[in-house]
C-alpha cells in the first residue's frame, strides 16, 4: 500500500493501519524516512507563521528559518526516538508484548499521518495570526494525533500484525 493510502487508512483507524505498516517487517530504513518526512512537513508548516513574524517584527527570515530547520530536521529526529524508547519501555511495565520499533512507528506514524493539518495550521498562523482559529485547528492537530499515537501504540503493544 502506499504512503497516502496508508494516511488515509490511519484516518479510518489507526490501529489498524499500524497493524498493517508492522506487518511489513522491521526496516529501520522505513522508521527514518517517516521520521525524517514528518519533520520536513512540520518544518514546512512552520514557515508561514515564521514569514509573518518576521514581517511583523522586522526580524530577518533566514536566520529564523534556519534555526526552525535544524531544530526540526536535526533535533527533533533524535528527541523523537528517545520519546519512542521510553513509550515502549512504559507499555513494557504495563504489560505490552511489542518492539522498541513498533512503538517508534506508532509515534513516527502518527507525526506523518497528523501533518496535513498541522500545513492547516501554519497556514492560519501565517495569513490569520494569533485568535480563535489557530487554536482551533490546532486542537484539531493534537485531538487527530494523540488519537493516531494512542491507538497506533496499543496496536503495537500487543504484538501483533494484519
Amino acid at each position: 500500500m502506499s504512503a497516502l493510502k496508508d494516511m488515509a487508512a490511519t484516518y479510518r483507524g489507526p490501529g489498524g493501519a499500524i497493524r498493517r505498516i508492522l506487518s511489513r517487517g522491521v526496516r529501520e530504513d522505513r522508521a527514518l524516512v517517516v521520521v525524517m518526512a514528518a519533520c520536513l512537513l512540520i518544518f514546512v508548516a512552520q514557515l508561514p507563521r515564521l514569514a509573518r513574524q518576521a514581517h511583523m517584527t522586522g526580524e530577518d527570515l533566514n536566520p529564523l528559518m534556519g534555526a526552525s530547520l535544524f531544530a526540526w530536521l536535526f533535533i527533533a529526529p533524535l528527541l523523537l526516538y528517545g520519546v519512542g524508547a521510553v513509550v515502549h519501555l512504559l507499555a513494557r511495565v504495563a504489560g505490552g508484548r511489542g518492539t522498541f520499533y513498533g512503538a517508534r512507528m506508532a509515534l513516527f506514524w502518527s507525526l506523518l499521518s497528523s501533518a496535513p493539518v498541522l500545513l492547516l495550521h501554519g497556514l492560519v498562523a501565517g495569513f490569520i495570526g494569533p485568535g480563535p482559529q489557530l487554536a482551533l485547528v490546532g486542537a484539531v492537530w493534537l485531538a487527530l494525533f494523540l488519537w493516531f499515537w494512542i491507538a497506533g501504540t496499543i496496536a503495537a503493544e500487543k504484538g501483533e500484525t494484519a
